[in-house]
């Protein structure tokens, strides 16, 4: 005989949180008299920046920003659990306050290697925990700059070329079971997500986090580097202009490096292409890229990543960040000349401009009307033709493209060039009404 279903459990509505609408873990009571999860009510303020309670749309106070643990609902919603059997929600661990973060702190920097990597797993879990525990962690005095200066210190060894007890410190760096202090404050400093303001603080009036971070994006942990890109785009963002325009030839090279790196993540690699199309209009910094050997990179990425679809849409957003770096990259000579010196240079760039969103057909084009003004070299312009620039740009003059800029700039490189291209008899009837 077949046993019937368990009944459903009714769960008493007092023990689900108004936001998240699922039984409370965490509940704590607000000013307004409301009880609520404490991820959800934390989420709310802090990651959502609402100032008001959910429900009665009451402007929250300074004390709703530490809310009061409900412990009797709490043991009410374990007891329940416990009567229905319902698997119990484990007790929460009480909030981690700044004086428990500078106590781990000041163990880390008082003991050996074994008490510093403790600290940093132990500052790992607190960090992961929550969100709150997250904002504590960082805004509790000196401990962000704790865990850079880690970095900083340890790296200085990374700097050397592999090899011997380097070559050491590679293996523990990529072993799936251990972690290096540098490493660990990376993955920590990560997670913390820094705020503009924190990140100043720690660019400070020096170049060093910067150089550290340069160094980072050479190590032989592919996590390591993962955490390092991402840090560089963010602290990018806190940089001004002067900053971005002194950016040091290592750190562009290390920012290539990641955008040539294969082993990295799709995700990785558009954030490194993302920190080049930041850093390239500023200063010297399209000249350092190039001399990295970012054109190389780019037009080997696009040649693996295809360019998006074949209609028109909006394609791969790695080859759209590519091509807005291509573009960046062909404003100078050097640029230009390292793109017309790649087999499929050229070739790619033009089925890039065919097969992205308008704003990439747009870098595309922008690229090839650079070359096609500023470095048309009768080789060059005989490759043009060879491998299909020239067909691609009437495609875009007659129906290829959407924005009105890229098709302009088609036709005044076919303009430019009639009275070489018209020679072709595949091209000739169409290049007939192109003055030369």
């Amino acid at each position: 005989m077949e046993r019937s279903p368990p009944a459903l459990v009714e769960v008493p509505k007092f023990f689900v949180c108004p936001i998240s609408l699922e039984v409370m873990r965490d509940p704590v009571t607000l000013s307004s008299g409301i009880t609520y999860d404490r991820d959800s009510i934390e989420r709310w303020v802090f990651t959502d920046g609402h100032g008001d309670c959910p429900v009665t749309k009451l402007q929250l106070g300074a004390a709703d920003l530490e809310p009061t643990p409900n412990h009797t609902l709490r043991r009410l919603i374990q007891a329940w659990c416990a009567a229905h059997a319902v698997e119990r929600f484990p007790t929460p661990r009480p909030p981690v306050d700044a004086d428990r973060v500078a106590a781990i702190v000041d163990e880390a920097g008082r003991g050996g290697q074994q008490e510093l990597l403790a600290a940093l797993r132990e500052l790992a879990d607190i960090v992961s925990e929550s969100d709150r525990n997250r904002r504590c962690v960082e805004g509790s005095p000196g401990a962000v700059d704790f865990l850079v200066s880690v970095v900083k210190k340890h790296a200085a060894g990374t700097r050397k070329p592999v090899g011997g007890s380097q070559g050491e410190m590679c293996g523990m760096l990529d072993s799936p079971k251990a972690s290096s202090p540098e490493e660990a404050s990376l993955s920590i400093l990560h997670s913390l997500k820094l705020s503009e303001e924190s990140l100043k603080r720690v660019l400070g009036g020096s170049d060093d986090f910067l150089d550290t971070l340069a160094s980072v994006l050479r190590w032989p942990s592919y996590r390591s580097r993962t955490y390092g890109i991402h840090l560089l785009k963010a602290a990018l963002s806190a940089m001004s202009p002067s900053r971005l325009s002194s950016a040091n030839a290592e750190l562009v090279d290390g920012v290539v490096r990641v955008v040539a790196d294969r082993t990295l993540s799709p995700k990785e690699v558009k954030m490194a292409l993302h920190v080049l199309c930041r850093l390239c209009p500023w200063g010297r910094n399209r000249i350092k890229a190039v001399e990295a050997g970012a054109v190389a990179a780019i037009v080997e990425l696009l040649l693996n990543e295809g360019c998006g679809n074949s209609n028109g849409g909006g394609g791969n957003r790695a080859c759209e960040l590519a091509a807005v770096a291509i573009d960046h990259l062909c404003g100078c000579a050097e640029g230009r000349l390292e793109l017309v010196a790649h087999p499929a240079g050229l070739a790619v760039v033009a089925r890039a401009a065919t097969r992205l969103s308008p704003p990439g057909t747009e870098s595309a084009v922008r690229a090839l009307h650079a070359v096609a003004r500023h470095s048309a070299t009768p080789a060059v312009l005989q490759e043009m033709l060879a491998v299909g620039v020239v067909a691609r740009l009437l495609y875009l003059v007659q129906a290829g493209t959407d924005g009105e800029r890229s098709r302009e700039r088609a036709k005044e490189m076919l303009k430019m060039h009639a009275r070489v291209w018209r020679g072709s008899p595949c091209l000739a009837s169409h290049l007939a009404s192109y003055p030369c």
